[in-house]
């Protein structure tokens, strides 16, 4: 990237955030922290009005507007591989803003590339055995990630999963998580005293009050996150599958906590990470006798367990 690339980079950075420290941006253009402040003073210097606060960073003076930025081919194609993404992993509060937020894109394209996105849009599609929360009629990601940002309690009407009662929670979110499909709001819930993980599709009502929470004391999504990854409540499970019903797995076996594989002549043994063995359990009956067990003795029992009720429900009809 020659010199006059890299400003207009940097200052499309300067205007994407807040504050950027030198660090961010050595980084990011992957140039000295020499070189950093050296641009700095030469946008400065050419008139755009950049404060530096020591230890802080640097942020662009409130109120100043840069041109419109210029979008090449090859980002608009990867904003148009977004969209489609979003129309399958958001919910309506959040496609309609980034349909708006693409129309706006498309509105400062050069007319060749215009042309070449519209043609790419017939060429792309996305094709999910999942539809996320297609069980709730209810949007409420967009409410959620403004309760996040603003630091506010957020109350639920919630369905729980197990028990199949209805309660009302009053919760601290401090992020959300996309896994098993479905999107789930991770939050201190004042109900339980504890951590909760609410999926979105049992939630029956969201009201977001003027209620605010100290961020501070929890821990990061990305904390947390590894918090439950290195928890002692993990248990190992280490399962052989026939080559014939490998192929059946697909993305399964990640939603069930796969870690590594290692092939040999007529089976897979396979390593997973699970919080329940009892689930996981139903889940390796799907493949029959192409699968067995090898650890623990306890995932073993599990299946015999459940195969001699079925065995006596069906016997009894």
């Amino acid at each position: 990237m020659n010199r006059i690339d890299r400003l207009h980079a940097i200052l499309t950075h300067l205007q994407s955030k807040k504050r950027v420290t030198a660090q961010e941006m050595a980084d990011r253009f992957n140039i000295s922290l020499r070189t950093v402040y050296r641009d700095v003073k030469a946008l400065d210097e050419s008139g755009v009005p950049v404060i530096g606060e020591a230890g802080s960073g640097y942020t662009i003076m409130e109120g100043y507007r840069l041109p419109p930025v210029m979008f090449t081919q090859e980002e608009a194609s990867a904003l148009l591989l977004g969209s489609k993404l979003a129309e399958q992993f958001t919910d309506g509060s959040v496609k309609k803003h980034f349909h708006g937020a693409l129309f706006k894109i498309k509105a400062v394209l050069r007319a060749s590339d215009k042309e070449y996105v519209e043609s790419l849009t017939e060429h792309i599609e996305i094709v999910s055995r999942y539809t996320p929360d297609s069980d709730s009629p209810q949007q409420y990601l967009s409410t959620l990630q403004q309760a996040i940002v603003h630091r506010k309690l957020v109350q639920l009407h919630y369905r729980s999963n197990m028990k199949e009662e209805v309660t009302r929670r009053k919760v601290e979110p401090i992020g959300l998580l996309h896994y098993g499909s479905a999107w789930h709001l991770i939050g201190w819930c004042h109900l339980r005293n504890d951590y909760r993980d609410f999926r979105l599709s049992r939630m029956l009502g969201v009201i977001v009050g003027d209620e605010l929470f100290d961020p501070s004391a929890h821990p990061s999504i990305k904390e947390y996150i590894e918090q439950i990854r290195s928890g002692s409540d993990l248990q190992e499970a280490v399962v052989l599958f026939e080559k014939r019903v490998v192929k059946y797995l697909q993305e399964q076996k990640y939603l069930n906590g796969f870690v590594s594989e290692e092939e040999g002549e007529n089976c897979v043994r396979m390593k997973f990470l699970t919080t329940n063995l009892h689930y996981f359990a139903r889940w390796l009956l799907m493949f029959s006798d192409g699968v067995r067990v090898e650890t623990p003795a306890e995932l073993k029992t599990f299946l015999l367990e459940h195969v001699e009720k079925c065995l006596a429900h069906h016997r009894a009809y």
